[in-house]
């Protein structure tokens, strides 16, 4: 395959053009339709089954085929032991800024992994979920650096997936709610030996230390193949903002909701605050922790203004 003219030239990916990608479905059936994608798309996201043949089909081609390989090497592993140890799921990970649409990246991923017939249990889990709830974040000074890195209880998160890959029966991650801006009392999403795990946040490529230890294990070293969805900086803030004046007519208006204070803004002061949220937290964390981490995915799905991904750069192995 011929690289792309751009930015990565010269790089240890192989970048590829949207048609040139597409062909590498080679065959893979479509197994969506309109309703079943409609089901799967954020807010003001508008994804075609054209976009799902031409990139995402030919990504669950490769993941399965990766994941395929894993399970071989688990069964050779199991037969040079004499015995097979626990499955171990595949896990994927799933890394970009706030409003790229990481999260419909991950659950149209999701439904077209578990129709290949190795792979029929495919667990999802956001790590927003590890995120300290708001009372420790307001206890820690932390509420207007949520998302952040020293925002999440990375430890939590780091032995939820320690359990999953040592093939742990039966794992449980907390449940955080958009709606209410905070994690959820008592509620859970079980994780019970999948073939794959899709795990999908911010910070997942990040690394780091911590004050007052010289070593520390990390949350990609668990990651068996990730993906980074990735947009102009532009792009990202329009994508939040248009998706902050759809919440304040919507969601916003909801006696629940942490933001319903929003709710009666104006577009102008609606677009203004937006614009201020995004430059104080979602733009500065993305300049300073996620773009940082983009060349540590092993593909990149780089998307254009209309939210379609025109260039896709795999990692040479």
């Amino acid at each position: 395959m011929k690289p792309a003219n751009n930015h990565f030239d010269g790089s240890p990916y192989i970048a590829f053009e949207r048609d040139t990608w597409a062909a590498l479905r080679a065959g893979t059936p479509l197994t969506l339709s309109d309703d079943d994608l409609k089901e799967l798309q954020g807010v003001n996201e508008r994804i075609s089954l054209n976009e799902v043949v031409e990139v995402y089909l030919p990504l669950s081609r490769l993941l399965n085929l990766h994941v395929a390989a894993s399970q071989e090497l688990f069964r050779a592993t199991g037969t040079f032991l004499g015995h097979l140890a626990n499955k171990v799921p595949f896990v994927i990970g799933i890394v970009g800024s706030v409003a790229v649409g990481k999260s419909t990246t991950a659950r149209i991923l999701q439904a077209l992994l578990r129709r290949w017939p190795n792979t029929p249990k495919v667990d999802l889990v956001t790590t927003d979920g590890f995120l300290y709830p708001n009372a420790v974040l307001e206890e820690k000074g932390l509420m207007e650096r949520k998302g952040f890195p020293e925002s999440f209880d990375r430890e939590a998160l780091i032995q939820f997936l320690h359990k999953v890959k040592a093939g742990v029966p039966d794992v449980t991650a907390p449940v955080y709610s958009h709606l209410t801006y905070d994690i959820v009392p008592g509620r859970t999403v079980d994780v019970e030996r999948p073939d794959i795990l899709i795990i999908e946040g911010l910070n997942l490529l990040q690394t780091g230390t911590v004050p007052g230890k010289k070593a520390r294990i990390f949350v990609s070293d668990f990651i068996d193949f990730s993906i980074y969805v990735d947009a102009q900086v532009s792009s990202l803030k329009h994508w939040y903002v248009n998706r902050f004046l759809t919440l304040r007519d919507t969601a916003f208006r909801r006696p629940e909701s942490y933001f319903r204070r929003y709710a009666g803004l104006s577009n102008e002061d609606a677009v203004a605050t937006a614009s201020d949220i995004w430059d104080r937290i979602n733009g500065r964390n993305l300049d300073e922790n996620i773009r940082p981490t983009r060349t540590r995915a092993d593909l990149i799905l780089q998307k254009a203004e209309d939210h379609a991904v025109n260039k896709v750069f795999l990692k040479k192995i």
